[in-house]
Parts: C-alpha cells; sequence; structure tokens
C-alpha cells in the first residue's frame, strides 16, 4: 500500500515542477514518453506512480533526483510496522552480519534473483512484487554509501545448488554477483559446505546489525514477517549463534572457489 502523504506530496510536487517548466501535460508526457492523459492520470493519483516515469521526470525537470527520493521515502513508509525498526537499523549500521539457511540474504541478491524469491508468494500482484523487489534494491545501496558497514554474510553451499535446470542463468549470474560483491573490501562471504549436515543456524535466518553507538540489534524472519530483536539478553544468544554459524563456514579464499566452482555446474 502506497504511503499517501508522500505519494501526495510526490504528485503535488510534480504539477508544482512541470508548471513551473511551463510545460502542459502533452508537452511534458512527449518528453518523459507518456501520453498526456497518463500524466493527467499520475497527478489526479489515478494511476499508481511508476520508478520509470519518475526516473525520466526527474531528467527532464532537472530536479536532481527529488521525485525518486520522495518515492522510496514512501516506499519505506508503506513497510509493515515490524520491518520499519530494522529498515532503521539496517540503515545506520556500521556493521552487518547476516545468515540464512536456505536463499542468498537480500543484501546480496541480484534484481532477478530477488523477482524470482518474491513471485514464489502467488498472493502477491505484480504491483506488489515490483514494489517488493525496488525495496529490497534500495536496500542494497547500504552498501554503496561512502562509508558503508562491514558486512559478513554466511551461506550454505546448499543454498547456491537449489535449483533446478530452468534456474541455469539465473543462478550462474547470481554466484557471479557474490564473487564480485566479495571483492568488496567491506564484505565477507563465507560458504557453509554441503557436507557440514546439521548446525544450530538451520534453525532460520537471523542479521545482527551493530549502530554508531556501538550497541547491537537482532532481526528474525517468519513466513508472517520478521521481528527486531534489541533485549540484551536475546541478542546475546543470537551473537552467540552467530559464532556457532560462522565457525562452520570456510574462508574468504575457499568459500570464494567454491562458488567458482558451483558457477561452474550451472553454466
Amino acid at each position: 500500500m502506497e504511503a499517501e502523504p508522500t505519494t501526495d506530496l510526490i504528485r503535488a510536487q510534480l504539477r508544482r515542477l512541470r508548471l513551473k517548466a511551463e510545460l502542459s501535460q502533452e508537452e511534458f508526457g512527449k518528453l518523459v514518453h507518456f501520453s498526456g492523459s497518463q500524466v493527467s492520470a499520475v497527478e489526479l493519483g489515478q494511476r499508481p506512480l511508476d520508478r520509470f516515469f519518475l526516473k525520466r521526470a526527474d531528467e527532464v525537470l532537472a530536479t536532481g533526483g527529488l521525485l525518486t527520493s520522495l518515492l522510496k521515502m514512501a516506499e519505506r513508509e508503506g513497510q509493515p510496522s515490524w520491518l520499519r525498526p530494522w529498515l532503521d537499523a539496517e540503515r545506520d549500521a556500521q556493521q552487518l552480519w547476516c545468515y540464512h539457511p536456505t536463499l542468498v540474504p537480500g543484501l546480496l541478491q541480484t534484481e532477478h534473483y530477488a523477482r524470482t524469491v518474491i513471485r514464489a508468494d502467488d498472493m502477491l500482484s505484480d504491483d506488489e512484487v515490483d514494489k517488493r523487489v525496488a525495496v529490497r534494491l534500495d536496500r542494497q545501496a547500504v552498501l554503496g554509501r561512502p562509508q558503508p558497514p562491514k558486512l559478513v554474510a554466511v551461506i550454505e553451499e546448499t543454498a547456491l545448488r537449489r535449483a533446478d535446470e530452468s534456474f541455469r542463468g539465473l543462478m550462474a549470474q547470481q554466484i557471479s554477483h557474490l564473487l564480485q560483491c566479495a571483492e568488496r573490501p567491506q564484505v565477507s562471504i563465507h560458504i557453509v559446505p554441503a557436507d557440514v549436515a546439521v548446525h544450530v543456524g538451520l534453525a532460520g535466518p537471523f542479521t545482527l546489525a551493530r549502530g554508531g553507538d556501538g550497541g547491537w540489534v537482532g532481526h528474525l524472519e517468519d513466513q508472517l514477517g520478521g521481528t527486531s530483536i534489541d533485549q540484551d539478553n536475546d541478542v546475546a544468544i543470537l551473537m552467540a549463534r552467530w559464532e556457532s554459524v560462522r565457525s562452520e563456514a570456510l574462508p574468504q579464499r575457499q568459500s570464494a572457489e567454491l562458488m567458482k566452482d558451483v558457477m561452474a555446474q550451472w553454466t
């Protein structure tokens, strides 16, 4: 669901900037590759806000990215209440430790992989899938900021091999992306080899974030959403489990070699 106060602001700003540029809806539509009636529908709230449209509008109106930035804000506001505290912690983190037993962690997913994973929920409309993919990719921007957090990710080898022939190209692209990410000085990726049959992490995915004040918070995911963890005792348990999971994983160099071997299988 759109965050109405912010999306109303976007529509108002779009109209104000268009009029300031002395462009009719028809004239503006030609510049952004939309019809005049489509521009009118966007401004009146009769058509959902579209990232491509707003990106073109920012370029044509020379806004410095104002409209797309406001859309990202609206999408953040539109997230469920249980997720917002974690988004704040993730955005401000200086360190991030993440583990997932069955998937590549969201901060390291390609768009194609993220879309495939999200679309697996057949209760979601195409529009909702697009919004969730966009939010997931926006969250990855934390890794590209001037002083990015130190990210340590632990991934199961079985998660990299868990696909059939129809996903051959998707998995090759995803593992290639992981290898590229692992070359960044602030990113460490460690693989738990498939011959480690049982360990405590298999109980479920979790992430830990350390903020600027040195405090840690955690995040647990489940079928209905997720929970932010900030009680000291609970955080201590997650940190102990992280150390246990991390100890089962291979060092960085060996992890990279294993990823290359798996990628060769998919290519």
